[in-house]
C-alpha cells in the first residue's frame, strides 16, 4: 500500500513538472505573422518558403504574400527562399515581420545548365553562356530564335525575310563543314537534336544555354562541332496556384519602299528606249519590230486622249498593309514541397505586312515533378503545337508576288471598272506577269505543322552522392504543305491550266538515356562531379507528294487531284538513321580556384561506313581562378578574375543516310516497242567514310571590377574542321563519276567579347550597359588532292558561288563591272559585238564579296526609374556584302518590266561615266550576268528594340486583386542606317548553304509596334 501511494505521488510531481514545463515553453513560443513581398516593386509573393531554422517547422505565404507561423521562442530564426530571390534570415522577434526578398540576380545568372546537369558560371571550364526568360522576351516574337538574337557573343542569327515567323540562320562560331549541316545542335529539355525550335512558345522558355568550345559541347560529341543550344522551358512551382497571362498586341508597317519608276517616269524610259531602240537592232527596227509608246497611249483603258497614263499604282502600297497581330499565353503552376505540375497555353495570329501571308501558332504544355520517394523523384513533359501558315515568297526567281510588287508597270490598276485584274500582258512588248495582288489572292502555298516533343524521367538517389538518371524523349513532326497556283496567273500556272500539289512528311525521332552521376566532397579543399552514361537515339523520315495540271476551274484547288488534266508522277520516301553512345565527364576542384574538366565520347553511327561506324570525342580543360587567390581575395578592385582554357575534338553527323551504301536507281528503256523499267548501281559505296571532325582550342578571361558593377568575358578561338565529306573524282574506267570521301578542310578564327556595367546605381535610379562583339576569319584549307574549286548553289545567270582554298565560304563569283563604253571606245565595244552605252566588264571572273560579316554584335542600354523600365537595344554588324541578284531583272532588263529608278542614270552622250546601261527595249539586246555592280556592302547599326515598361504597385494590386501587372510599349526596327539599297541588309532569299547575302526580291522587314502586359493573380 505505502509502494503505491509513493509511486502515485512520485507519478504525481513528474506531470506536475511537465505541465510546468509545457506552460513555460508556451508561454516562450509566439504566433508570428507579416508579409513578403519584391524588394523592388512591392508586389506579394506567394508560395515563399518559411522556415524555422534548425526544425521542420515551415510554412508558405499565400497568394497575398502573407503567412502566419509559431515559432518556439524569441531567440528562433526564420528562413525566408523563393527561387530566383535571395534567402533571408531574420530574428523572430515581435509579432509581426514583413519580408522584402530581393532578386538574385546574380545567383540567376551565375547558373548555367551544361550537357546532362547544371553548374555554376564561376565554376565552368569551358566558353557558355546562358540568357534567361525576362532577357529572351524583351522583344516579344512568335520564333524564339529571334529573341535570341544579339544576346550571345558569337552567336550569328540571321532574320533573313519579314514574313510571319521570319526565316532564321544560326551560326555559332563561323561556317564548319560544306556538305554537312552547319546549324547548331538543339537540346530541348534533355531531347537531342530537337530543331529547328521555330516551333517552341517563347513564352514557354526558361533558359537557352549557348555551349561554344569543345570543353562544353564535347559531351554531345558527333552531333556537337556546330556550338549547342540548350532550351529548358519552364516548369511547375510549389505553393498555392499561380495564374499568369502575358499578351501583345501588335502593328507592322513597312519599313522602307524600294525607289522605282512611276508612271511618268516609266513613259519617260519608254520613249528613251524606243528612240535608242536602231542603234542596238537597227534590221528589227526597220522590220517594224518596235512600237511607238505613243502609239501605245492610245488605248483609252490605260491612257487620257492627250496619251498621259490613267494609273500611277505603287505597287508595293497595294500589296501591303499594316499587319495587326497578337499573342495571348496563359499559364497555371503550383504545387507543394514535394509535388508540382504546370499547364502552359499559348494562341499567336502573326499577320504579315505583304497581304494574305499569316502565321497561327496553338500550343499547349504540360509538366510535372513528383518526389515519389525520399530516394526517387519522377517528371515529365508534354508539348503540342501547330502551326498554319501561307508563304507567299516562294517560287524564288520566277514571277512571284515579292518580285512583281517592283516589276509590275505603274500605268496597270490592280484591276479594272468591271472588276478583272490588271497585268503587265495589257501593255504590249513587256513580260506578261500578273500583279501582286492577283498572285497574292490567287496562289496559295499553306503549311500545317503538327509537333510533339516530351519526355519522361526518373531520378533515384542510389547512395549518398550518386544518383541514376532515366529518360525517355521522343519528338514527331507532321509536316503538310497544300499548294494551288489558279489557272487566270500568267507565267506561274497560266500555261498549265492552274498547278496543285500536296506534300506530307513525318519525322519521328526517340532517345534512351541513363546516366549516374556522382557528387563528392573530400576535406575542404577537395570536389568532385563524374558523370557516365548511355545512350540510344533513331529517326526516320516519311514524305509523299501527289500533283497535277490542267484544270477546267479553280474551284477544287488542291482538294481533288483526280480532275488534273495532267497528273504528275506521284513521289514517296523513306529514311532512317540511328545512333548508340557511351559519354562521360569528370570534374574535378582544387580548394575552389583550381577547376579541371575532362570529357569523353563514343558515337556510333549508322550513317557512316562499316569501317567507320564508331568514333571517339575527347577534351579537356583547366580553369583558374586567381580571386580566389589570398593575395587576391579581398581586393576592393579586381571582384573577380578567371582564366580559363580548353582543346577538344567534336564530331559532325549531319549529312544525308546511306551516303556510305552504293545505292541503287532506276531507269527505263525501250525494248521491242514497250517502256521497260530497269535498276542499277546509281552511287558507289564507300565502307571507309567517316565522321567529319573538328579540333577546337579556346582561351578565355573573365573579369569583374568594383564587386562586379564591371563584367568583361573574353574569349579567343581556333577550330579546325578535317575530313570534310566531297564528291571525289574517280576513274572514268569506274562507270561513274565521284565518289563521297572525307578529303577536305576549313578553319576559323575568332574573337568574342562581352561587357556588363552598372553605370549607376541608387535607391530609385539604375542604369545598365550590355555590350558584345564577335570577330570570325573564315578559311578553306583544302578541297581534295587538286584543290579544284567547288560552286555550290544557288546558280542564277552563273555560278554566284565559289569555295576555293585560301578564302572564305559564302564568297560571291562574277565579273568585275568597269563601268559603260564611251563614244571613244566604240572599236573596243565592237570587239565585244556591243556598243558606246552598254555594259563594260572584266574579261575572267573572279571572287568579288563575301556573304559572312566579319563582326557583329550588340550594345544594350536599360535604365530602371522607380517602376519605369527603359531598355534601348542596338544591333550591328560589318565586313560582309549582299548580292542584289534583283538588279539583274529590275535594272539590267528596261523595257520588259518596271524598273528601279536607277535606270534614269543610264548613259547618255552627255551622261557617259555612269554603271548602268543606255535604255533600250529588252528585245534589241542587252547583257546581264553576274558582276560586282551587284555587290553592295551590308554593314549596319539597327535599332533592335525600344522598350519601355510599368509596374503597378501594392495599393493597385490589392484593389485588383493581382499579384502582378506589367505593361509595356515596344518598337522594334526602328531604325536602320545602311548603305544598301535593298529592304534591309540582312537577307538570304534561297535556302543553300552559303547563300547568306545573296537576294532576289525579298519578303520586306517590318518596323513593329507592340503594347503589352503581363498579370499574375
Amino acid at each position: 500500500m505505502k509502494k503505491q501511494n509513493l509511486l502515485f505521488m512520485r507519478t504525481g510531481v513528474q506531470t506536475i513538472l511537465l505541465l510546468l514545463l509545457s506552460v513555460l515553453a508556451f508561454a516562450q513560443s509566439h504566433v508570428i505573422t507579416g508579409k513578403v513581398t519584391d524588394a523592388k516593386d512591392n508586389s506579394p509573393l506567394p508560395g515563399v518558403t518559411v522556415q524555422v531554422k534548425g526544425t521542420a517547422t515551415g510554412t508558405q505565404t499565400q497568394p497575398d504574400g502573407t503567412y502566419s507561423i509559431t515559432v518556439p521562442g524569441a531567440d528562433a530564426h526564420l528562413v525566408f527562399s523563393f527561387v530566383g530571390y535571395d534567402p533571408q534570415d531574420i530574428t523572430a522577434s515581435g509579432n509581426v515581420q514583413d519580408v522584402k526578398l530581393g532578386t538574385a540576380v546574380k545567383a540567376l545568372q551565375d547558373v548555367v545548365v551544361i550537357g546532362y546537369g547544371v553548374q555554376k558560371k564561376s565554376d565552368a571550364t569551358g566558353a557558355v553562356s546562358s540568357i534567361k526568360s525576362a532577357v529572351l522576351n524583351e522583344r516579344p516574337a512568335t520564333n524564339i530564335e529571334q529573341e535570341l538574337a544579339g544576346k550571345v557573343a558569337g552567336v550569328n542569327v540571321s532574320t533573313n525575310s519579314g514574313r510571319p515567323g521570319g526565316n532564321t540562320n544560326v551560326h555559332i562560331r563561323g561556317y564548319n563543314t560544306i556538305n554537312a549541316s552547319n546549324s547548331p545542335l538543339y537540346v530541348v529539355d534533355g531531347v537531342i537534336g530537337a530543331g529547328p525550335i521555330t516551333y517552341l512558345n517563347p513564352n514557354d522558355i526558361e533558359s537557352m544555354d549557348v555551349l561554344k568550345d569543345a570543353s562544353a559541347t564535347a559531351i554531345y560529341g558527333a552531333r556537337g562541332a556546330n556550338g549547342v543550344i540548350i532550351v529548358t522551358t519552364k516548369r511547375g512551382r510549389s505553393g498555392a496556384a499561380q495564374v499568369a497571362y502575358d499578351a501583345y498586341l501588335s502593328a507592322g508597317v513597312m519599313a522602307k519602299k524600294l525607289d522605282v519608276l512611276d508612271s511618268k517616269q516609266f513613259m519617260q524610259v519608254e520613249q528613251n528606249s524606243y528612240a535608242n531602240a536602231p542603234k542596238y537592232d537597227s534590221t528589227g527596227f526597220a522590220n517594224g519590230n518596235y512600237t511607238d509608246p505613243r502609239v501605245k497611249a492610245k488605248d483609252r483603258n490605260l491612257f487620257d486622249e492627250s496619251g498621259n497614263p490613267l494609273y500611277n499604282t505603287d505597287w508595293q502600297k497595294e500589296a501591303t498593309q499594316t499587319a495587326f497581330s497578337h499573342a495571348h499565353n496563359l499559364s497555371v503552376t503550383g504545387g507543394n514541397q514535394d509535388n508540382t505540375y504546370g499547364l502552359f497555353l499559348n494562341y499567336s495570329n502573326e499577320n504579315g505586312i505583304v497581304r494574305e501571308s499569316y502565321l497561327k501558332r496553338y500550343a499547349a504544355r504540360f509538366v510535372f515533378d513528383s518526389q515519389v520517394k525520399k530516394y526517387l523523384k519522377v517528371g515529365g513533359s508534354i508539348s503540342f503545337s501547330n502551326v498554319d501558315e501561307n508563304r507567299v515568297d516562294g517560287a524564288v526567281g520566277g514571277l512571284n508576288a515579292t518580285r512583281m510588287m517592283i516589276e509590275t508597270l505603274p500605268i496597270i490598276p490592280v484591276t479594272y471598272a468591271d472588276g478583272h485584274y490588271g497585268s503587265n500582258n495589257d501593255y504590249p512588248d513587256m513580260e506578261g506577269g500578273e500583279n501582286p495582288v492577283n498572285i497574292l489572292k490567287n496562289r496559295k502555298d499553306l503549311f500545317k505543322t503538327q509537333s510533339t516533343i516530351g519526355n519522361v524521367y526518373a531520378n533515384l538517389n542510389i547512395l549518398p552522392g550518386l544518383e541514376l538518371r532515366s529518360s525517355v524523349g521522343f519528338n514527331v513532326n507532321n509536316i503538310d504543305e497544300n499548294f494551288y497556283s489558279s489557272r487566270t496567273l500568267r507565267q506561274l500556272s497560266a500555261d498549265d491550266q492552274g498547278e496543285a500539289w500536296v506534300r506530307q512528311e513525318r519525322n519521328n525521332y526517340w532517345q534512351f538515356e541513363n546516366y549516374l552521376t556522382y557528387n563528392k566532397r573530400f576535406n575542404k579543399y577537395h570536389s568532385i562531379t563524374a558523370l557516365a552514361g548511355l545512350s540510344w537515339q533513331q529517326y526516320d523520315n516519311f514524305y509523299s507528294r501527289a500533283g497535277g495540271k490542267g484544270f477546267n476551274d479553280d474551284f477544287y484547288q488542291y482538294y481533288n487531284l483526280s480532275v488534273a488534266a495532267n497528273p504528275e508522277t506521284p513521289e514517296s520516301n523513306i529514311y532512317k538513321w540511328a545512333m548508340n553512345s557511351y559519354f562521360g565527364r569528370v570534374n574535378y576542384s582544387y580548394k575552389d580556384r583550381y577547376l579541371f574538366t575532362v570529357t569523353g565520347r563514343i558515337d556510333g553511327s549508322s550513317k557512316f561506313g562499316a569501317n567507320e561506324k564508331y568514333a571517339f570525342f575527347p577534351s579537356a580543360a583547366f580553369a583558374w581562378r586567381v580571386s580566389e587567390e589570398d593575395f587576391l581575395k579581398n581586393n576592393t578592385t579586381i571582384s573577380n578574375l578567371k582564366f580559363r582554357a580548353s582543346a577538344g575534338l567534336t564530331g559532325n553527323s549531319e549529312i544525308g543516310v546511306y551516303q556510305s551504301l552504293a545505292s541503287l536507281g532506276s531507269e527505263t528503256a525501250v525494248l521491242g516497242g514497250k517502256r521497260a523499267p530497269g535498276v542499277g548501281i546509281d552511287r558507289l559505296g564507300n565502307p571507309n567514310l567517316k565522321w567529319e571532325k573538328t579540333a577546337q582550342y579556346d582561351a578565355g578571361i573573365e573579369l569583374g571590377l568594383w564587386k562586379n558593377r564591371v563584367n568583361l568575358e573574353v574569349d579567343g578561338y581556333y577550330k579546325k574542321t578535317s575530313d570534310m565529306l566531297l564528291d571525289a573524282p574517280v576513274p572514268s574506267s569506274t562507270g561513274y563519276e565521284t565518289i563521297y570521301k572525307n578529303i577536305g578542310s576549313m578553319e576559323n578564327r575568332g574573337v568574342e567579347v562581352t561587357l556588363n556595367t552598372v553605370n549607376i546605381e541608387t535607391g530609385k535610379f539604375s542604369w545598365n550597359t550590355a555590350f558584345n562583339i564577335a570577330i570570325n576569319k573564315n578559311k578553306v584549307l583544302t578541297l581534295g588532292s587538286a584543290n579544284d574549286d567547288i560552286f555550290p548553289g544557288p546558280y542564277f545567270l552563273s555560278n554566284t558561288n565559289i569555295l576555293r582554298v585560301g578564302q572564305p565560304v559564302g564568297s560571291f563569283y562574277g565579273l568585275r563591272r568597269l563601268g559603260t563604253y564611251g563614244s571613244d571606245e566604240a572599236v573596243e565595244a565592237a570587239a565585244h559585238n556591243l556598243h558606246p552605252g552598254d555594259v563594260k566588264r572584266s574579261d575572267t571572273r573572279e571572287i568579288i564579296g563575301k556573304g559572312v560579316p566579319d563582326g557583329f554584335g550588340t550594345f544594350q542600354n536599360t535604365f530602371h526609374y522607380g517602376r519605369w523600365d527603359l531598355s534601348v537595344e542596338l544591333a550591328y554588324a560589318y565586313g560582309a556584302d549582299i548580292l542584289n541578284l534583283s538588279r539583274h531583272s529590275g535594272e539590267d532588263r528596261t523595257g520588259q518590266a518596271n524598273s528601279y529608278a536607277t535606270v534614269l542614270n543610264g548613259w547618255t552622250p552627255d551622261h557617259q561615266h555612269t554603271m548602268i546601261a543606255q535604255n533600250r527595249p529588252s528585245k534589241a539586246g542587252y547583257t546581264t550576268t553576274i558582276d560586282s555592280h551587284m555587290v553592295e556592302p551590308a554593314d549596319y547599326i539597327r535599332g533592335k528594340n525600344l522598350l519601355l515598361a510599368y509596374s503597378f504597385g501594392e495599393e493597385t494590386l490589392r484593389r485588383l486583386h493581382l499579384t502582378r501587372l506589367r505593361v509595356y510599349a515596344s518598337a522594334q526596327n526602328f531604325f536602320v542606317s545602311t548603305k544598301y539599297s535593298g529592304y534591309d541588309p540582312e537577307v538570304t532569299t534561297y535556302g543553300d548553304a552559303f547563300a547568306q547575302g545573296i537576294e532576289f526580291f525579298s519578303y520586306p522587314k517590318p518596323r513593329t509596334y507592340t503594347l503589352g502586359m503581363n498579370v499574375t493573380f
